[in-house]
């Protein structure tokens, strides 16, 4: 029997697979289940993994979609958080491996890897029904809640086992570690000459804390998996190849901390990554989920996105407001999207341009007495459209290294990301022409006044 990638005999169901070695030094047997993923082929998942996998907690994300309410205008996207992240698993993985296996002086253990990961396979446990938009209104970040989730995991895993982790060779540190995995640096730590402040590993292994949450520069094996998952499923190019990047990850010293660097060559397929996230985030962002999900706060954040269907058979007197908007959503009684402008003053605020909308509608009433046209009725919202580090170039953030010189870091500041601020406008009153072609004409003269150029 042939080692596996991890210095293991790994045998499934009736198969056995046959790898090349790894970095795991003893050699020991275990059963990995395999995955057959439409984005990233067979992917081999380490049996704690699974075991954390087959747990109500993980099960969830079967039933909450990838990308919330885009998939009622995308009939493609239809996939969910669950195959998104053993997805990230699989891609942390592998990039850990490739560090490793390239790098040895850097002493990645079997426990760096277990733990890398475990985050990237519960990174969005914290996540509630209608992906992003539960975010913020009943949680802070969804990453706080995968933190306290993970936890719940870890408890209900060690009542059916005591030693559940410590047979894998992990201990409450490793778990502390998993945790700051999955919160992701604070914005004082992305700074290299900042304290190290983290519990589950020493500074030599910071570069371990970029590969999922990377809020260094926004390079990290989440981003990865879902450009290639949402490009497939919206039937979206992808121009970012991230197999490619992977294999040219290696790590270097800058300003004494230790980051995940790419070969100078692939800062092309560097910006195809950040043009990708802009191309996706516009064509999502704009969808009807932002103006049906309200501020309706009640819900827990243990719901799915059945919470749908179960508002719509519910016949609760509370509800029938919640029940309405969803009829609306089936019946295809849709908001009409009436126009955008794009903001050239970046720090304007909502109520600033709110109450410009509101005055620009007094003073240009409809002729029509039959109609009528108030703010409410055309809501407006500003979007933020960037590459990832809002308004700054986040290849700026990038550290590259030379055929010749492997081990020398340096930034690229040659490319020119430019971001958008946008302004649209939705029309609530279907079905009225004149009032969403005054709406449409109205809007441009509403933004001028707050320096807006169409």
């Amino acid at each position: 029997m042939g080692k596996s990638a991890f210095g293991q005999c790994i045998k499934g169901p009736s198969i056995r697979i046959h790898k090349e070695k790894s970095f795991y030094e003893e050699e020991t047997i275990c059963e990995e289940n395999i995955f057959n993923d439409p984005i990233h082929g067979h992917m081999e998942l380490h049996p704690l993994l699974v075991k954390i996998i087959d747990t109500p907690q993980f099960q969830r994300l079967r039933h909450i979609k990838q990308l919330g309410g885009t998939y009622l205008v995308y009939p493609g996207a239809s996939h969910n958080r669950f195959e998104h992240s053993l997805g990230v698993a699989y891609l942390a993985g592998r990039l850990v491996k490739v560090l490793h296996n390239n790098q040895p002086e850097l002493k990645i253990t079997k426990q760096d890897f277990l733990c890398v990961q475990i985050a990237g396979l519960c990174h969005d446990l914290g996540h509630g029904p209608f992906s992003h938009v539960f975010d913020g209104l009943v949680i802070p970040q969804h990453e706080q809640m995968s933190v306290l989730m993970f936890d719940d995991i870890v408890k209900s895993l060690k009542a059916e086992n005591e030693d559940v982790l410590k047979e894998h060779g992990l201990d409450d540190k490793d778990a502390t570690f998993i945790k700051e995995l999955i919160e992701g640096a604070k914005t004082s730590e992305v700074q290299t000459d900042t304290p190290w402040t983290y519990k589950g590993r020493d500074e030599d292994k910071s570069f371990l804390y970029e590969i999922v949450a990377n809020k260094q520069n926004g390079i990290d094996v989440d981003k990865w998996d879902y450009f290639a998952r949402d490009c497939h499923h919206l039937g979206i190019r992808n121009s970012f190849d991230h197999q490619r990047l992977l294999k040219f990850a290696r790590v270097c010293e800058v300003s004494g901390r230790k980051h995940i660097c790419f070969r100078d060559k692939e800062a092309d397929n560097v910006y195809d990554m950040f043009r990708t996230r802009y191309t996706l985030h516009r064509h999502t962002i704009f969808e009807i989920k932002h103006f049906f999900i309200d501020d309706n706060n009640e819900s827990s954040v243990l719901l799915s996105d059945e919470i749908f269907e179960q508002i719509l058979s519910s016949t609760a007197d509370n509800l029938k407001k919640s029940r309405d908007i969803l009829n609306k959503i089936v019946r295809r009684k849709l908001p009409k999207f009436v126009g955008e402008a794009r903001l050239t003053k970046n720090n304007i605020s909502k109520e600033e341009l709110t109450e410009t909308w509101k005055a620009a509608l007094e003073k240009y009433k409809p002729t029509d007495r039959t109609v009528s046209l108030n703010a409410e009725d055309l809501p407006v919202y500003v979007v933020d459209l960037d590459h990832g580090m809002k308004d700054k170039n986040p290849i700026e953030n990038v550290y590259f290294y030379s055929k010749r010189k492997p081990n020398k870091a340096f930034p690229i500041k040659d490319y020119q990301v430019i971001g958008a601020f946008c302004v649209g406008g939705w029309c609530f009153s279907g079905g009225r022409s004149g009032v969403e072609w005054v709406a449409h004409f109205r809007l441009q003269m509403a933004v001028s006044p707050v320096r807006l150029s169409t």
